[in-house]
Parts: C-alpha cells; structure tokens; sequence
C-alpha cells in the first residue's frame, strides 16, 4: 500500500520549520511522523500526515509550495536482521532507497518505517511477492 507524504521546500532560517507546524496545528492537522533535511539554503521538510488532503490545502493557502510524493510503510520485526532481511529482498530487485524515516507504533513486535524508493510500484509489488508487511493510512492511523 502506498500513502501520501508532503514535502516542503523551505528556505533554511529560523523559524520556518516552527511556520509550518504551526500552520497544520492550527488547521486541527496532527503531524504523523516527519523528516528534515537541509543544505545551507533550503531545507526539505517531509510529513505524514492522516488528513493529506486538507494539509495541502492548508499550505497551499499559506503560501507555501507543496510537493506530494508516494512512499511505502513497512512493519519491520524488532529483533536482529529483522530490516536487514528486508533490505535483502529488496536488494536482489536492484532497487534503490533514496530514503527511510521512521514513523511511530504502539507496537513492541516491530518498527514502522517510511521508504522512498526510485520506483514505488515495482518496490511495492517485491515487498507483497515477499509478505514483508505494508501499511495503509488503515494500519497507521487507525
């Protein structure tokens, strides 16, 4: 399954990562998980959030330039090589992970993390092939 997550492009100065947040908690809008990466002019703030739509909405009303972009959630088992054995299905499809974040669980039994992939349907079609499980906005947000 893939979910939806929003990248935004902010210039690297203080207090526009706090602008942003603000402007989802004034929606009602909770942050789900986020990311940050930055260079010494801009940053790239990536969120997930269980309202998407209404997010975009949001900034785009603020001014603020937004990026929607497919990733995939995966369950990874907590116990040793429980991502590695991921990595290795995925690994023989020669696929490339431009990125990985985590996003949070209740549960003790594995790790929920967000994968950006060079090409999110073949990714997604391997983890199925391989019952690695994935999640939906259904599994992550209830």
């Amino acid at each position: 399954m893939k979910i939806k997550q929003i990248s935004l492009f902010l210039e690297n100065k203080p207090g526009h990562v706090r602008g942003a947040c603000r402007i989802l908690a004034d929606a009602g809008i909770n942050i789900e998980s986020m990311s940050l990466a930055d260079t010494e002019q801009f940053g790239i703030l990536r969120l997930i959030v269980k309202n998407w739509e209404q997010a975009v909405a949001v900034f785009e009303k603020n001014g603020i330039v937004v990026k929607l972009t497919d990733v995939i959630a995966v369950a990874v088992p907590n116990k040793p090589g429980g991502l590695a054995n991921i990595l290795d299905v995925l690994d023989g499809a020669k696929l490339n992970i431009e990125y990985v974040y985590e996003i949070h669980s209740f549960e003790k039994d594995h790790s929920n993390l967000i994968f950006r992939f060079n090409d999110t349907e073949t990714a997604l079609k391997i983890l199925q092939q391989n019952n690695v499980p994935t999640l939906g906005a259904k599994e992550l947000f209830g």
